[in-house]
């Protein structure tokens, strides 16, 4: 395979000086001093496939199911998971479907109860309290499983609004396994109780 005209364009294997107006300057980044842009490693072409590219039989979501400790709560259609380990933020969800599909090839009607589903993980997320917005995430380069990040920017701390968000949840202090499990227990109360 050949790299797109748009790959072959990148200064691949070149330093590439920081934008003086870019992320690395704005008051939400989570971090300061000298850094730099690493340099672009040139393209992996086939890109290897992802965790569940194959199908169920490889799809570490499938196989892991509404069983595991994750799963907080599900449905016939869906799951609401939570991260293995506590978090620094108030709450880090991720709805996927039941069924092992992509964003691509979501049937018609998981794609219609997905825009409620994740209205349904937000209310919860927000009945916590303390919460000022609820981030709805997918970047999808991990597993072929589709699955939405929800993240919660507690109420007040301006500095981890918007995209940075998640890079301030790898330095703020983790919460304790018993405040994590009980927040999680408040979630799936939350997510039981809304029966829309």
């Amino acid at each position: 395979m050949e790299p797109s005209e748009y790959v072959r364009s990148l200064p691949i294997g070149e330093r590439i000086p920081l934008p003086t107006d870019g992320i690395p300057f704005w008051d939400v980044f989570p971090y300061e001093g000298d850094i730099q842009i690493k340099v672009l490693e040139p393209p992996v072409l086939p890109e290897p496939p992802r965790n569940g590219e194959h199908g169920t039989e490889d799809c570490f979501t499938c196989k892991r199911g509404e069983d595991d400790p994750t799963v907080i709560w599900a449905n016939e259609n869906w799951m609401v998971r939570t991260v293995s380990e506590p978090a620094a933020l108030p709450a880090m969800l991720m709805l996927v479907p039941r069924a092992h599909h992509d964003l691509v090839d979501l049937p018609p009607e998981l794609a219609v109860e997905m825009g409620g589903m994740i209205q349904r993980v937000e209310r919860a997320i927000l009945s916590l309290g303390g919460i000022a917005r609820v981030h709805v995430n997918r970047w999808g380069d991990g597993g072929a499983h589709l699955h939405w990040w929800l993240i919660a920017r507690p109420e007040g701390m301006m500095q981890l609004r918007g995209t940075c968000l998640p890079l301030w949840d790898d330095v703020l202090p983790k919460q304790s396994p018993e405040a994590w499990a009980e927040t999680n227990r408040r979630l799936a109360e939350a997510l039981t109780a809304d029966g829309r």
